[in-house]
């Protein structure tokens, strides 16, 4: 298993690239709406590190409680059902089930942390898979 990224909830979309990309220097990776979801997500990346942050709006999300923008952590993995076969038997909550989003190249899920963190599983697709 490899980190992938972290996710937070920005209020502003275009304010938070610019503060991410202008103000800190990280750099902008892509960006794409996810209307299932009625979110849109963009990634930057700080260069020296590789860490990656995911910015995501939520449509219609007014209200922030201090401490809710941290949206979820994931994590890339080779064998997404072994795996949840194994945290299962830990008993880990499984948050949501695999799927894939539409344009999407992989499967995700959702796992919970004892604080009730989100733990996103991304499974990238393979050729022959």
């Amino acid at each position: 298993m490899r980190f992938s990224h972290t996710s937070i909830t920005v209020r502003n979309m275009e304010d938070s690239l610019r503060f991410y990309t202008e103000v800190l220097g990280l750099r902008f990776e892509r960006r794409r709406a996810i209307p299932e979801n009625h979110a849109e997500i963009a990634f930057v990346q700080e260069p020296e590190s590789g860490a990656r942050i995911e910015l995501t709006y939520w449509e219609g999300k007014e209200q922030f409680d201090p401490g809710e923008q941290l949206d979820h952590l994931a994590f890339e993995l080779d064998d997404l059902d072994g795996f949840l076969r194994r945290v299962r038997a830990q008993g880990v909550k499984v948050a949501k089930e695999p799927y894939t989003l539409k344009g999407g190249s992989g499967r995700l899920a959702f796992i919970l942390d004892p604080n009730d963190v989100w733990i996103e599983l991304i499974e990238r697709s393979t050729p022959g898979r």
